[in-house]
């Protein structure tokens, strides 16, 4: 996952690489868009794989896809070859995430379910630790050939399923059965878990409000008068407390029942955008945003170990539709955050902590137990379950 996340350069330097090679500002976005429209599918398609034909063939392949059409990507990056750039990036999206859920299900296959949390805020460090490495080595690329951003990934992608393929284990050949029928009627228990549903919705909610810092927090510090050197501390700030906090937060966490530290770090990072509303000094700022990744460091983990508690037949697309949700609130997040901030300015930051609020809420009643469970601590294992 680290090596991955290293290279991972696509989406983020997406506009900026077109703008190099001639696309317009409106080409740029349909590009970007049809890269995060395929990323949101992939998700879906990642859960359905890795029911089918396994968690290690999943990521493998996804990402061996993925590495071919991202290293055709610049033969295709001028604006004549428009609509043939369109196709690439939704299946360069698409691939991309599919591997998102074979990874989360393989993890919660291997491990005991008391250690499962602290798992997956293991695996939530090496992805943050990449993050936060990767722009630094794209600003190299950069100065060398911006195409080196695209044939960066598509190695790192190719390096992720190798190692997929040669190195982790094949979770099927352990003989679980997977008896769910196949088809839509394959996610009609999903459909009707009222609770997972309101689980969906807190996610996706929850991603929303997230993504701000990268994109109504910048449009604030500008119209405040602050310097992007800022910007670039707060942005390091947020990255250095994730990489070296989270898992020493989520050994204490860990004690807390499922739906009480899911609610909890979300209203705490509710507080955090709320802070940005008030905050208008370089100290404020950074102190905000300790906040507001304390939040995400408290509930993070826990949320996105939810999907594995439920059965293992049903598992993959349960997991599958988690990812999905999280990947359109990313998607939604900007076009909130600029539309918003153009509307109504600083008053984005309090409408962003009431949906916090209601997201919090939101979680706490989905990820409550089903009538006659028993409403454990985050370690025993005990999610919730299906129907």
């Amino acid at each position: 996952m680290l090596v991955n996340q290293l290279g991972a350069f696509a989406q983020t330097f997406m506009l900026l690489y077109l703008a190099t090679r001639g696309f317009s500002l409106g080409q740029a976005g349909a590009v970007l868009t049809a890269y995060s429209a395929g990323a949101v599918c992939g998700t879906v398609l990642g859960g359905e794989l890795t029911h089918r034909i396994g968690p290690r063939a999943t990521i493998a392949g996804a990402m061996a896809v993925s590495a071919a059409v991202l290293a055709t990507a610049p033969s295709l990056s001028s604006p004549g070859l428009f609509a043939a750039l369109l196709v690439a990036m939704v299946v360069a999206g698409l691939a991309t995430q599919a591997y998102r859920p074979a990874a989360a299900v393989l993890l919660s296959d291997l491990m005991p379910a008391e250690q499962r949390v602290m798992a997956f805020s293991m695996m939530r460090t090496a992805m943050n630790a990449g993050a936060a490495a990767g722009p630094l080595l794209a600003a190299g690329l950069v100065l060398l050939d911006w195409d080196l951003l695209f044939y960066f990934d598509a190695a790192t992608a190719l390096l992720f399923a190798v190692l997929a393929r040669f190195r982790l284990p094949d979770a099927r050949a352990d003989g679980r059965a997977e008896s769910t029928p196949d088809g839509p009627s394959a996610y009609s228990a999903l459909a009707r878990d009222r609770r997972f549903l309101l689980f969906l919705v807190a996610t996706t909610v929850g991603a929303i409000i997230y993504v701000q810092y990268t994109v109504a927090l910048p449009l604030k510090m500008t119209a405040d008068g602050h310097s992007t050197t800022l910007y670039s501390v707060v942005l390091a700030t947020a990255s250095l407390v994730l990489i070296l906090g989270e898992m020493k937060v989520t050994s204490y966490v860990s004690r807390w029942r499922p739906p009480v530290a899911a609610a909890t770090g979300t209203a705490v990072m509710g507080l955090g955008v709320a802070g940005y509303w008030v905050a208008d000094g370089a100290v404020l700022l950074v102190a905000t945003t300790v906040v507001f990744v304390a939040g995400i460091m408290i509930s993070g983990p826990t949320m996105f170990a939810h999907p594995a508690g439920y059965p293992a037949g049903a598992r993959s697309r349960f997991v599958g539709a988690h990812q999905a949700a999280f990947g359109l609130g990313l998607a939604l997040g900007p076009v909130f955050g600029v539309a918003v901030w153009d509307a109504l300015g600083d008053t984005v930051w309090p409408l962003c902590a009431a949906a916090c609020a209601v997201s919090a809420l939101l979680l706490y009643a989905g990820m409550r137990p089903a009538p006659g469970g028993s409403e454990g601590r985050i370690g025993d294992g005990q999610t919730g379950e299906a129907g």
